[in-house]
């Protein structure tokens, strides 16, 4: 007889259906598992087994043969575990029951404990879409696929809980959904920390505002880092929809916490500079996704610019353009949400010093021009806000005066980006820096002095088209500070100022 049990599995963001076929018929005692199978899958012959002697079950004697339908789609990992284990049972009649309502996850170990699964989220809004009412997961992931509604989520513990529920010897309850959209802020730091480094703070409360991308530039101990890593602390509360599309993307890449519905904080992400390219856009033969898209609705910090790999740099070029990130490899594309604020830090030189009011630089002109050349004029040309970061004051590190919290400078960064959804309400534009070039000129109107400021720019700092658009967004943004709905002199003076650095240093 043949039994068929449904379970799922993920290519990319999208999860499909896996049909889980098993025969046992008479024959030479053997175990196949067919439909493109990876090797962790095959090895669930082995756990199912000893899974299935260890919980007081007999093991079916026969030539067993399972089938991962549909066959021409590869299958990759353990979860197929607990579906194969549901199977053989049911085929061999140690349980009976009509499951086509029903969708089975779950590594077993040979002691029948469920281990957690990775992708549980997408794997549960695929269970729905494929009309199951019931999904058995494993316990510690139950949470995380309780948030998708007219799905009911069954907590799995061991394989001996499961069969008593599944024999109606006891009824596991199922999990209750968490969609609290408030987020708990644990972040434990705050912009009152930072003393002094008003410009800066100003320049990134103008980011936060328009989702701007940054780059801190200034001599070590200046507070680049510290500045950066704050900087969640400003950005708005991730919208539902946010949530949905952060968390699907940490569960399938293993790192969504135990026992979480959802990932409501803004993921702040910060890779070491010897991260490798695959890293940091995603990889492997069926691509997972990279540092770029766990850091999707949130910020991706790169610390010491300059010493990442050239290539690992410029692969940043496009998914900062597109909010996405295409992944090829021989066994599939897949495409992966990458819609980040990306904050880049550095120093002027080798040493940190060049340009510092008081210590002096050790390195010479051509040190300082090959350090500051690993930065490529069109990466840096995608950074919207060049920041200087001078030396902090003696007077300033001293004083015991309270500097601005982040939640007094969030509530204006809250009041700019509802400016900014209530602009753009029905498109799919988030903040000033995702305005498309067909928006540019509607939402940017310039008066008159704003126009010719902004023309004997271009000409002046020999600007490029991307600049041009950079600069007139930043402007957008601060306007909407100044509660200004056309751009005046004053706000292009200040974006502009925001793109002098790279004359400064890359250019003499």
């Amino acid at each position: 007889m043949v039994v068929n049990i449904n379970s799922m599995g993920l290519f990319g963001m999208d999860a499909f259906h896996v049909g889980v076929e098993t025969d046992i018929s008479r024959g030479i005692p053997a175990f196949d598992i067919v439909g493109l199978p990876d090797a962790s899958i095959k090895e669930a012959r082995d756990r199912v087994r000893s899974a299935i002697r260890n919980c007081g079950f007999g093991f079916p004697v026969g030539r067993i043969i399972v089938n991962l339908s549909p066959a021409d789609i590869k299958k990759v990992g353990s979860f197929y575990d607990l579906p194969i284990l549901v199977s053989l049972l049911l085929a061999s009649g140690a349980i009976d029951g009509d499951f086509k309502d029903c969708a089975f996850i779950g590594e077993v170990s040979l002691s029948g404990e469920i281990r957690p699964a990775d992708g549980v989220l997408p794997m549960a809004i695929g269970a729905k879409e494929n009309g199951c009412k019931y999904f058995f997961v494993p316990a510690v992931n139950a949470k995380e696929g309780a948030v998708v509604k007219g799905l009911d989520i069954i907590p799995v513990e061991n394989v001996t809980q499961l069969i008593r529920h599944l024999k109606g010897k006891e009824t596991i309850p199922a999990e209750k959904a968490d969609l609290s959209t408030s987020a708990v802020h644990r972040y434990g730091i705050d912009f009152s920390d930072v003393k002094g480094q008003f410009e800066a703070k100003r320049a990134l409360e103008i980011a936060a505002c328009g989702g701007h991308n940054v780059l801190l530039i200034g001599s070590p101990g200046t507070g680049k880092s510290m500045l950066a890593k704050r900087m969640p602390t400003i950005l708005p509360d991730m919208t539902f929809e946010e949530m949905i599309e952060t968390s699907k993307i940490h569960s399938i890449a293993g790192v969504m916490p135990h026992n979480t519905s959802l990932i409501r904080e803004r993921p702040f992400r910060s890779p070491h500079h010897t991260v490798s390219p695959a890293g940091l856009t995603g990889g492997g033969s069926i691509p997972h996704p990279g540092e770029i898209s766990l850091a999707h609705n949130g910020v991706l910090f790169l610390d010491e610019l300059p010493e990442f790999n050239r290539n690992t740099m410029e692969i940043l070029r496009q998914p900062i353009e597109d909010g996405r990130v295409t992944i090829s490899r021989v066994n599939a594309t897949l495409s992966y949400p990458c819609s980040i604020m990306l904050i880049a830090a550095m120093n002027p030189c080798p040493c940190g010093y060049f340009g510092h009011p008081t210590k002096k630089c050790t390195c010479s002109p051509k040190a300082v021009a090959q350090y500051l050349a690993k930065v490529s004029g069109p990466l840096l040309d995608r950074l919207d806000l060049h920041v200087e970061v001078p030396p902090v004051e003696f007077g300033d590190l001293s004083s015991s005066d309270s500097a601005e919290s982040s939640s007094e400078i969030k509530k204006r960064v809250d009041r700019v980006r509802k400016l900014q959804t209530d602009r753009f309400r029905g498109t799919n534009i988030t903040c000033n820096a995702r305005i498309t070039p067909a928006l540019l000129n509607k939402v940017c109107p310039l008066d008159d002095k704003a126009r010719e400021t902004m023309r004997r720019s271009f000409d002046s700092m020999g600007l490029s088209a991307r600049a041009y658009d950079r600069i007139l967004k930043v402007a957008r943004t601060i306007a909407d500070i100044d509660d200004s709905e056309i751009i005046r002199q004053e706000h292009i003076f200040e974006a502009i100022q925001y793109r002098s650095l790279d004359s400064k240093y890359w250019k003499g």
